[in-house]
């Protein structure tokens, strides 16, 4: 009775505390204007099929594919194997499944360890590749500090799960075994036989106390897991998909058309045209903090994973640029974070220029790698152009090469400072 309240009041703590982490998240993306992009359902269901439940992004780096795949389908299969240990731990049953399952429950059982063994090497894989064999992107200066530890500590937290689990099963069969003959013991799941060689020696009633302290371990780690993932990038394994979802469907690098600016257009170019007078008035143009982007951009950067494939394929990154499409979504966040901590200077403060400089900003080719390359179809160019529009609309402040262009867009119809006339000239030369 005594071992059930505890488990309550640690199941119930932890509810309630993953509940307060995901409520902070969503006034945080409560500061953005409204997406708008809920149109072409049938559309979005299909691409979150096919990008954040089939991965289909991550195909071309296929080493991390598969062991991100392995990991992926044991985190949301072995998870199955909790529902049990919640019904035991209310009801103070032991394995409550067991006898209902009669042999399925032995063939489950084998095959979540399998699983869990196969997740334990893929996030060796991860860790080696990490802290020593992996591409630069894994090393970069964008995760210098927390975000670095903060993949570490994942890692880590999941091959301790896994273990608590194997060992616990392990351990349980060595104490079912012991004294028994041999013609009489019971075969052990597929993985935690291979422990069996650990515990020889060991008295049951030490088995015992091992078995329930890694029952426990397994269950408060997950508690713990579970309230870390909220102020962790591993959130991603929960947001990735409505992230998806509110994936952009036009084209890529299309500019939406403002309707103020349309507005002032069609008042200016026809004569017919009359204003709506109740029409609210302007927004600001473009964005300068977090509060003028919309709710996508924010999921985005609450998504984000840190992998930086993005940053890798950037053309101005590799050609040393300051632009790194990571940091442009990890600085999204922090700032977003800031606003809802209410920080020091919070309030003075901005997306622009306190997080995000105007160098990096223009130093983007719009060319869009960094979305083509994103596994969960992230788009950092969409955050740069609306910054960009700001500083150009808003504060005039475009670099003096983007102003002559402009000026010369404006009088010759072309980038180039010569009339149109003139513009055959070179084939004479």
């Amino acid at each position: 009775m005594i071992s059930s309240l505890v488990f309550v009041a640690l199941l119930a703590a932890g509810i309630t505390g993953f509940t307060l982490q995901v409520r902070r998240l969503r006034r945080g993306l409560a500061l953005a204007r409204p997406s708008g992009r809920h149109d072409r359902r049938k559309e979005r269901w299909a691409i979150m099929t096919r990008v954040a439940m089939g991965q289909s992004q991550m195909e071309p780096r296929r080493l991390a594919a598969l062991m991100h795949f392995i990991v992926y389908v044991g985190f949301v299969l072995i998870n199955i194997e909790v529902l049990e240990i919640i019904l035991d731990g209310i009801l103070g049953t032991h394995r409550l499944f067991r006898a209902p399952l009669g042999g399925l429950y032995d063939v489950l059982m084998s095959f979540f360890e399998v699983l869990g063994a196969l997740v334990i090497i893929a996030i060796v894989v991860f860790l080696v590749r990490r802290l020593r064999l992996g591409p630069k992107r894994l090393n970069h200066p964008d995760l210098t500090g927390w975000p670095q530890k903060d993949a570490l500590n994942i890692l880590v937290i999941e091959v301790v799960l896994m273990l608590a689990l194997l060992l616990m099963n392990a351990s349980e069969f060595a104490a079912v075994n012991q004294g028994l003959n041999s013609a009489n013991q019971q075969t052990p799941w597929l993985i935690s036989g291979l422990f069996q060689p650990l515990f020889e020696g060991w008295r049951v009633s030490n088995l015992e106390v091992f078995t329930q302290s890694m029952w426990w371990l397994h269950f408060v780690g997950i508690l713990a897991f579970l309230n870390y993932l909220p102020r962790s990038k591993h959130f991603h394994i929960i947001l990735a998909f409505p992230n998806v979802w509110y994936s952009k469907l036009t084209p890529r690098g299309q500019i939406p058309a403002m309707e103020s600016v349309t507005t002032e257009i069609k008042s200016m170019l026809d004569p017919s045209f009359v204003t709506d007078p109740n029409a609210a008035p302007p927004a600001r143009f473009g964005a300068k903090d977090v509060h003028d982007l919309h709710f996508a951009n924010l999921l985005n950067a609450y998504s984000c994973t840190e992998c930086g494939r993005c940053t890798s394929e950037c053309p101005a990154n590799q050609t040393g640029k300051k632009l790194s499409p990571r940091r442009i979504m990890m600085a999204t966040r922090d700032r977003v974070e800031e606003v809802l901590t209410g920080g020091q200077g919070a309030e003075t403060r901005s997306l622009l220029d306190d997080w995000i400089s105007r160098e990096e900003l223009w130093a983007c080719t719009t060319c869009n790698a960094c979305v083509e390359a994103c596994p969960l179809n992230i788009d950092p160019m969409d955050i740069i152009m609306q910054m960009r529009q700001y500083l150009v609309m808003e504060e005039s402040a475009a670099p003096s090469t983007v102003n002559v262009a402009m000026g010369n867009i404006e009088n010759n119809a072309a980038p180039w400072a010569y009339p149109q006339a003139d513009r055959g000239n070179w084939i004479n030369s």
